[in-house]
């Protein structure tokens, strides 16, 4: 005579808890909470939740591209800025600016003045907070040809001041000349700035607003400045010499350039303040 194990209902139980667990798993929420052994031991349990347990998608380089505008003092600028990790950006941009100004008056001169600013430069976007928008920038300028030139005159029968030396231009050949201001003695320039705002922010948002101060390491400037034509006299209009080949005249000129150029020594560090907007997308599909 045959007898059932007594076994059965109890393995028919365990597979009804099978079947119905997964289930039961399904209906919950994400957040519902799930009770797991603890790992050091001791029969103790811990209460997970599924979004912890959940993997974490990695971190992928360039997976955003950011693109964007403002101004500074190098000029109306343009900016492309991707993602490296969560600290870092990788941002190039360009500045461009040209200007002219005619008939500025000083010292006895009449100067038409043009200034054209181009530059190009590359900068790592450091966020030691990266759901914050401080960063610290170091970088370079790639390009630089900052520069203004100049034109100017000296109407006849008027005086002009040359290193403090007063000289009177003549009526039938007045005075002209040129000149220059080079920023860009160091053609690849360090940068350094600071800023708030993150051209791709970490919150996903795509818009955002980035402001940035700092410093252009461009060298000292040049200067250039040469009279081409035109004569001086004295006060009573005698004594006419010119002023391309006198030697006194150019002795003057030259002490001039030199006071000039001191002026024009701050600018060695070229000042960089600038705000702007930047547009942030993702290059890749998840």
């Amino acid at each position: 005579m045959t007898h059932t194990p007594r076994l059965l209902p109890v393995a028919t139980l365990a597979a009804a808890l099978v079947l119905t667990l997964p289930a039961i798993g399904q209906s919950s929420s994400l957040s519902q909470n799930i009770i797991g052994t603890d790992p050091a031991g001791g029969g103790s349990q811990t209460l997970l939740t599924a979004r912890e347990t959940a993997p974490q998608r990695p971190f992928t380089p360039f997976s955003r591209i950011a693109v964007g505008g403002g101004v500074s003092p190098l000029g109306v600028n343009f900016t492309i800025a991707a993602d490296l990790n969560r600290y870092l950006n990788l941002r190039t941009s360009g500045n461009m600016f040209r200007y002219s100004d005619d008939g500025i008056s000083t010292n006895g001169f009449n100067v038409d003045a043009k200034l054209s600013l181009a530059s190009a430069g590359l900068s790592l976007d450091v966020y030691p907070f990266p759901r914050h928008g401080f960063r610290i920038s170091p970088g370079v300028l790639l390009y630089n040809g900052n520069h203004a030139s100049a034109a100017f005159s000296v109407q006849g029968g008027t005086s002009f001041s040359l290193n403090d030396y007063t000289y009177y231009a003549s009526s039938t050949d007045p005075v002209q000349g040129s000149g220059g201001v080079g920023l860009n003695s160091r053609k690849q320039a360090f940068t350094i700035t600071t800023g708030w705002g993150n051209a791709i922010p970490r919150n996903g948002k795509h818009l955002s607003f980035p402001v940035e101060l700092g410093v252009a390491f461009i060298g000292p400037p040049s200067l250039n400045m040469a009279f081409t034509s035109g004569q001086v006299c004295d006060a009573q209009g005698q004594n006419c010499v010119d002023v391309a080949t006198d030697p006194d005249v150019q002795t003057n000129l030259q002490q001039q350039i030199v006071k000039y150029t001191s002026d024009l020594n701050p600018l060695r560090t070229f000042p960089i303040v600038s705000a702007g907007v930047a547009y942030s997308f993702n290059t890749r599909r998840y």
